[in-house]
């Protein structure tokens, strides 16, 4: 179980560094960087303890979402518009986030 939970966030870390580089990249603030992160580093830790019995891909979207939830109604209040790019951003990582970790927990 210890070796699922360090991959799952060694995982999340690798999506939130995916996720932080076009943050970077526009110049946005390191709190909002920083909070994208951690988000998903929590998000792997989740799916790697995670005993729910459905597909990976949906698993990691579903988790994805419903950790951003509380973040996108502060974001959505202040730039609604910016929740596309947020909402395209964890759909993808989200289902990859998923995918991966599938690969892993099916495989051990």
């Amino acid at each position: 179980m210890k070796k699922k939970i360090i991959i799952g966030i060694l995982i999340g870390a690798s999506a939130g560094i995916i996720d932080v580089v076009p943050m970077i990249i526009q110049k946005l603030s390191w709190d909002a960087n920083l909070s994208a992160f951690s988000m998903w580093v929590v998000i792997g830790f989740f799916l790697s303890i995670s005993e729910i019995k459905i597909h990976p891909i949906f698993k990691g979207i579903l988790f994805s979402f419903l950790t951003l939830l509380p973040c996108a109604f502060i974001i959505g209040w202040k730039e609604p518009l910016s929740l596309i790019p947020i909402s395209i951003m964890t759909l993808v990582l989200g289902g990859l986030l998923g995918f991966v970790m599938g690969k892993i927990n099916y495989y051990k």
